[in-house]
């Protein structure tokens, strides 16, 4: 029998454990949100539960379903999986293109989840490009779209400052020449920094309020430590990168995959999303929402949440000791990835808080995030319960995604855009008629 057919059998086996996983799941527990979550005792799978719905796609007039008082258009479609986005000054669109590139298949498991992610058209070729989109005409819809950048390498995160455009690259941040205004940028870049590839290969970037620095979010390369501590060397890791010295340090550590990054205005804090590992349970431990302190460490992969170990760690007291609570548990495996700050009154009847972005499980028995959210802060902290903006992203029998949200941001007119990377579309959230 042929390799692959040997995989094919050994997954087959793979899926009838996870089903048996996912049958004695703790799908009826309820979601560890908020500040003082209730997280079960940790169960550990020796084969964590394989869930995904397969990717459908949106139907022709078919939309999310926004909240109350709001309503949703597709901005730009026929994208290529969208993951992040950024506003340029002149009120130009960008959208990252990329996908998650198959690779570092060791062992039957690995072979099952490549399997299930690439149902989920969660894997493949990566487009490798950021596309511009612009409405010229103010009527919600992109009419212009221009390749702006391509030849890139998984890229995700976004900004510019002044006349330059950097770019987060799986391997690394790049800076590139631009000019207001620039439907396409042929330049070549120059890397001011090297960064590992592999495993969580998105790697989000944050100006700092003066434009002095940036901040790079880079995921882990494994669950917890499973290729050992000097292969997660400089991961799981907010790294700060000084722009005119051009010498990086990590910010905070201990961040299993932190994504999206936001400052609150009140109190000028950095805050991040961070996914939370797997194999534990549906909702242990949740994702989160939290702010990062310069020089803190969060725990990965010694311990979670309020320093609750896990014992399939090696285990370093010191290292448990110093970790720092998280701020606001968002679910189990919700994979909350986008985070913008949106101002009170962006979006009718919502204070100032946070939106994110929630890509969705893969690895739970009773399917979790697909849809957008918001937390409500007062005095610089979350202040009461989330609340949803957008919803509908999954068939209610959990068999199918029409789409993803991935990255959220506040659009030039004022609207709420999010990146469905399976839907290939960007939506854009404003007030209903009348609500505005």
């Amino acid at each position: 029998m042929s390799a692959s057919g040997i995989f094919a059998r050994i997954v087959a086996l793979i899926g009838a454990v996870a089903i048996f996983f996912r049958h004695r799941g703790d799908g009826s527990q309820e979601q560890a949100f908020g500040s003082a979550p209730k997280i079960p005792a940790a169960k550990p799978q020796g084969i964590p539960t394989l869930k995904m719905p397969t990717a459908r796609g949106w139907t022709a007039g078919q939309t999310p379903i926004a909240a109350a008082g709001l309503q949703v258009n597709a901005f730009a479609a026929g994208l290529k999986h969208p993951r992040w986005i950024h506003v340029l000054p002149n009120g130009d669109v960008l959208t990252a293109e990329a996908l998650s590139v198959p690779g570092g298949i060791k062992s039957a498991f690995d072979y099952a989840m490549f399997s299930t992610m690439k149902r989920a058209a969660a894997t493949g070729d990566s487009p490798n490009r950021i596309t511009l989109l612009r409405d010229s005409d103010g009527d919600g819809v992109a009419e212009i779209r221009d390749v702006f950048l391509d030849g890139l390498n998984q890229p995700f995160g976004m900004t510019l400052l002044g006349d330059t455009f950097y770019v987060g690259n799986t391997d690394g941040v790049m800076a590139f020449p631009y000019a207001n205004g620039d439907i396409r940028i042929g330049a070549t870049g120059r890397k001011l920094v090297d960064l590992k590839p592999g495993g969580h290969w998105t790697r989000s970037l944050l100006a700092s309020p003066d434009g002095r620095k940036l901040y790079i979010g880079v995921g882990s390369l494994s669950n917890i430590g499973d290729h050992g501590m000097a292969a997660e060397e400089g991961r799981a890791a907010i790294h700060e990168l000084d722009l005119e010295s051009g010498t990086s340090r990590i910010f905070a550590s201990g961040l299993r995959n932190p994504v999206g990054m936001a400052w609150e205005p009140t109190t000028g804090a950095l805050w991040t999303v961070v996914n939370e590992r797997d194999g534990l349970g549906d909702e242990t431990p949740p994702d989160y929402l939290t702010s990062v302190r310069d020089g803190g460490f969060y725990g990965w992969p010694f311990c979670y949440w309020d320093r609750i170990v896990d014992d399939r760690v090696p285990q370093d007291p010191t290292m448990v000791a110093k970790a720092i609570t998280p701020d606001f548990a968002l679910g189990g495996h919700t994979a909350s990835l986008g985070l913008c700050w949106l101002p009170a009154g962006t979006l009718p009847g919502f204070p100032d808080g946070m939106v994110i972005g929630q890509h969705g499980s893969w690895n739970r028995s009773k399917l979790s995030g697909y849809k957008v959210v918001f937390v409500p802060f007062a005095n610089g902290r979350p202040s009461g319960p989330a609340r949803d903006i957008l919803t509908g992203f999954l068939s209610p029998d959990e068999r199918a995604s029409y789409g993803r949200p991935v990255g959220v941001t506040v659009g030039p007119d004022g609207s709420l855009l999010v990146a469905d990377d399976v839907g290939d579309v960007i939506w854009r959230v404003t007030g209903e008629p009348g609500n505005r």
